[in-house]
């Protein structure tokens, strides 16, 4: 069995589970890895099942500045919601293969669900222009396209490299 678990990302002076936004899950919350530019990422451990760990688009305003969380499945995938003060909100997946065997043969695909890996690149490129981070496309498509090799976790921080936000 693989890991399950969130991942909450955010940029700002005060610690993340100090804000409104990730209150429902504050006691669970733990701190990964804090930068010097107010980068922070936390986890929230968790098993099968989605948790309320809170809402990205709150934290966003509350901290004034793009967040980001990361769900991981059986390390098989990610599901990526993001959002920022001024581009929005977007949500796609990483390790797209994994994805789709986990939404079934419900009828509904990856991209009922999930931008398309170009549009995600996209998004994510404005999403770092809001950190005040200059990204490529390319390299987020890569990233985007990309399976779960060795782990979902380790595809989803290589995302936050190519993002400018944890780099490797």
């Amino acid at each position: 069995m693989g890991y399950w678990g969130y991942y909450v990302v955010g940029r700002s002076e005060r610690p993340l589970a100090e804000f409104p936004a990730v209150a429902g899950v504050r006691d669970d919350l733990a701190l990964l890895d804090r930068r010097a530019d107010g980068w922070q990422v936390w986890e929230v451990p968790g098993g099968e099942g989605a948790r309320d760990v809170g809402n990205m688009n709150t934290l966003a305003l509350e901290t004034g500045a793009p967040a980001l969380f990361g769900y991981v499945m059986d390390s098989d995938c990610v599901v990526i919601e993001a959002a920022a003060p001024e581009s929005g909100a977007w949500t796609t997946c990483l390790a797209r293969r994994a994805m789709a065997a986990y939404l079934g043969d419900g009828g509904l695909t990856v991209e009922d669900y999930f931008l398309e890996p170009r549009d995600a690149a996209e998004r994510a490129v404005a999403w770092a222009a809001e950190s005040d981070r200059t990204v490529r496309t390319a390299p987020l498509l890569d990233v985007l396209r990309a399976e779960a090799e060795p782990s979902a976790e380790e595809l989803f921080f290589r995302f936050l490299d190519r993002l400018g936000v944890v780099p490797q």
